[in-house]
């Protein structure tokens, strides 16, 4: 069974089997483009479109077919169809979108593993790592950081260190797409009825990568700046291909600007240690902001917890608390009320040393 090899495990066919009787077709989406989408089903491709009905019931735009989702569609005609409903999402990645507005965009849904693609060049960058770690950590999907370019790298024993030191609980690999073998680390994440998806900035070597595992060169690539080991964004939209030997791969364009779409608890988990020595503070709600007895501070100051990550997660928390306020008045409110008990601790506090 075609779908089956590509994810289409018995919790897709149970989700799917309320929509039988209706006479609809299983089917994923291996590109969205807009309101137009090209589906996979057993039988083959077909381009579709959106019904009226799964418009009315969608709540935001989130909410629509996106790359990897698994939709119950209605064929109509010849390599046409039209989607009538998107089935429950195992996994999403979200980020927030480009603009003003709080508005979720939705990059791949149903992905098992996402490799964190990160070039070993110039482009090498700790602080983007931990912000993508935070991104994924909340989509119910696993995370591996993927070394890539390992044979331009001079001290790779070193690179592999700092990124693990990072990356916590997540696995680390490296990769090479020129070198022999230089892609059987991660080679043993993909397989029959699992997805996989590539995230990372332009010029990591994403689709080269990509190739590499479908083994030939279907996605198109570029050379990166030699200055700054920038690349232009060669891969334009969100795409599944299906792996040899089953699986299914997406690679996604590479990003400039990532905006997190999470909840500060996502930051949290990516910062363990940090939240390890928050278990010691004198305060239960401390902020790590200058209350007396915070043993963050003290961790900083000793170098058990280092100085960068310290102002990584500072930068993270602020931005992912912003957005839990933004989206959730409710979260917004109890916000406000922790702050003002925790001044009423402070100044209690410090009374007693008057």
């Amino acid at each position: 069974m075609f779908l089956a090899s590509i994810g289409a495990g018995a919790d897709v066919l149970g989700a799917f089997s309320s929509h039988c009787e209706s006479g609809l077709t299983l089917a994923r989406v291996a590109m969205a483009q807009r309101d137009v989408y090209w589906l996979l089903t057993e039988q083959g491709g077909v381009q579709a479109e959106p019904s009226g009905g799964l418009y009315y019931r969608a709540a935001s735009k989130a909410e629509m077919p996106v790359t990897g989702d698994w939709v119950a569609a209605r064929v109509v005609g010849e390599g046409q169809a039209m989607v009538e409903a998107v089935l429950p999402r195992k996994s999403m990645l979200s980020r927030r979108a480009a603009g003003r507005r709080e508005d979720e965009q939705a990059l791949a849904a149903n992905v098992d593993v996402v490799f964190l693609v990160c070039g070993l060049d110039g482009d090498y960058n700790l602080r983007r790592i931990e912000r993508y770690l935070a991104l994924v950590e909340g989509s119910g999907a696993a995370t591996v950081v993927v070394l890539n370019k390992a044979d331009l790298c001079g001290d790779l024993e070193r690179r592999v260190a700092e990124t693990r030191a990072v990356a916590r609980r997540a696995e680390v690999v490296t990769a090479s797409t020129l070198a022999e073998g230089g892609l059987e680390g991660v080679r043993r994440y993909v397989g029959a009825g699992r997805t996989v998806a590539l995230l990372g900035s332009s010029g990591v070597g994403k689709s080269s990568l990509a190739n590499g595992l479908l083994g030939e060169a279907r996605l198109a690539t570029r050379e990166v700046r030699v200055s700054d080991s920038r690349g232009r964004h060669t891969t334009v939209r969100r795409e599944l291909v299906v792996l040899p030997g089953g699986g299914a791969l997406i690679d996604t364009p590479g990003m400039r600007e990532l905006q997190l779409w999470v909840g500060a608890e996502s930051v949290e988990a990516v910062f363990d240690e940090i939240q390890e020595a928050a278990e010691r503070c004198r305060f239960r709600d401390c902020t790590h902001r200058g209350e007396p007895g915070c043993a963050v501070a003290e961790a900083v100051e000793r170098g058990e917890v280092d100085a960068g990550r310290w102002a990584s997660f500072q930068k993270l928390q602020a931005e992912a608390e912003w957005h839990e306020t933004r989206v959730d008045p409710l979260a917004a409110l109890a916000r406000k009320r922790k702050w003002k008990a925790i001044h009423k601790q402070i100044r209690m506090f410090n009374k007693g040393f008057r």
